[in-house]
């Protein structure tokens, strides 16, 4: 080897040793960070029985807060409203954002460009599903931050640049928390959140949620971890999800599927004794009326007028030391809080249970999420609402129900994992230790 080539070998050298000594570790952790699952923390409004998250977007970065809704078929939001991002982009007519979202339909918007109005885009109906209402919208994407986890703690935060979303108009915000921005979808839909986080960072697709006064969403696989060291991956029951062949949104297209969760409920007990109903309520027909879904929009859970009367009645026989009082809406049944005891997993009321695809498969509601004190526990009311005769699902599970129990849903399974009351493992949902950590 001559002098000169000698030379030019050392000098590569030592350009590559200061590149390594200078280049500060954190980028370079930066640069190769996937995270294994991500966590958005959920808090209940309390005029409107919300469940309400935050999730910052735009650029620059700007927290934004949605109504959580679990079988929402995508993220929709405000764009009247003072929308201002230097990444907001429209989805253009027969894009590969629009097949993805399976927006077929194309328009023009006569006024000047602007978030949510723009011309050659395709549109979305974004659904406000408190209520019933939906309308037309514009297909768009903009950057969207949120935190990492490893289950434990939430980590650094991470970036999707593109994520897809409906505008809607400032009128669909009626009837959401105050404050709110719009919804988050968590539906079974190519779009909803959890299908793009699955996607934008290769991990499994599935999402947790633990809700409470104070809960989270995780999305990505388990540990689900819970003060003091309680992980709720490890203590799943398992049951089919049901695709109802027929939306459930206030506007759809025809041949469309349900966003939303259901599960095959057999039978219903009380107190260990079956309730006698009609069974054929808990199938979904060919109309896709029927079954049971749940849901985190309806504060309370639903049921159709005569499983109602046939649950409630169930309740009251197996405790007929109850003293009704004066109902308090929207329930039917209160009764004096006087002589009601507690235990580690709420009041001591019978226990009722939703049956699903075989004897050993329970979902149980205790009295933690069966009864609910409206006057300072003086007052106790079943948590349970009569939806009517012909109501489009038979049963409707709702937040309060589900409080406190860890849900999975495995979309590409399409299975559902259920906790139980984590009362009974001496955690909550609100358990979750919000301490950040460097690394996740």
């Amino acid at each position: 080897m001559d002098n000169s080539n000698f030379h030019n070998l050392i000098t590569t050298l030592l350009l590559l040793l200061s590149f390594l000594i200078i280049t500060p570790p954190s980028l370079a952790n930066q640069q190769s960070f996937r995270p294994k699952a991500l966590v958005l923390q959920v808090s209940k409004d309390t005029s409107t029985l919300q469940y309400v998250t935050q999730i910052r977007e735009r650029t620059p970065l700007v927290p934004l807060n949605f109504v959580l809704d679990l079988g929402g078929q995508f993220q929709w939001v405000d764009c009247e409203n003072n929308y201002v991002s230097s990444t907001y982009r429209p989805a253009r007519c027969r894009s590969a954002q629009c097949s993805l979202a399976g927006a077929n339909g194309c328009g023009d918007c006569f006024s000047s460009p602007k978030p949510g109005c723009n011309n050659n885009t395709c549109g979305l109906l974004p659904d406000n599903t408190v209520t019933h209402t939906a309308t037309s919208g514009e297909l768009a994407q903009d950057v969207v931050s949120i935190q990492s986890t490893n289950g434990f703690n939430p980590g650094r935060n991470v970036t999707v640049s593109n994520l897809l979303f409906s505008c809607a108009p400032t009128s669909l915000l009626q009837g959401l928390a105050k404050g709110t921005s719009g919804m988050a979808g968590l539906g079974r839909t190519k779009i909803s959140l959890p299908s793009q986080f699955a996607s934008a960072f290769s991990f499994h697709r599935k999402f947790a949620i633990c809700l409470s006064s104070n809960g989270v969403v995780f999305f990505g696989d388990g540990p689900y971890v819970l003060l003091p060291n309680v992980d709720a991956s490890q203590s799943l029951t398992f049951t089919p999800l049901i695709k109802n062949p027929v939306s459930t949104a206030s506007a759809f297209s025809q041949g469309e599927p349900s966003s939303e969760y259901f599960i095959g409920v057999k039978s219903i007990r009380v107190d260990g004794k079956a309730v006698a109903i009609n069974t054929s309520l808990l199938s979904i027909d060919s109309n896709g009326v029927g079954g049971t879904k749940i849901s985190t929009v309806n504060p309370y859970t639903v049921l159709e007028a005569s499983i109602y009367k046939a649950v409630t009645g169930a309740f009251l026989a197996a405790r007929t030391n109850l003293k009704r009082v004066s109902p308090v809406a929207p329930f039917e049944i209160c009764f004096s809080g006087d002589n009601i005891g507690s235990t580690l997993l709420g009041a001591a009321v019978p226990t009722i249970e939703l049956v699903l695809q075989n004897e050993d498969t329970i979902f149980r509601i205790f009295g933690a999420n069966s009864v609910v004190s409206v006057r300072n526990d003086a007052v106790l009311c079943l948590a349970f609402v009569n939806g009517g005769a012909n109501p489009r699902t038979s049963i409707v599970i709702g937040g309060y129900q589900i409080e406190n129990n860890l849900l999975q849903f495995d979309l590409a399974t399409s299975r559902l994992g259920f906790s139980s009351l984590l009362f009974g493992r001496r955690t909550t949902c609100a358990n979750f230790n919000t301490t950040t950590t460097s690394t996740a």
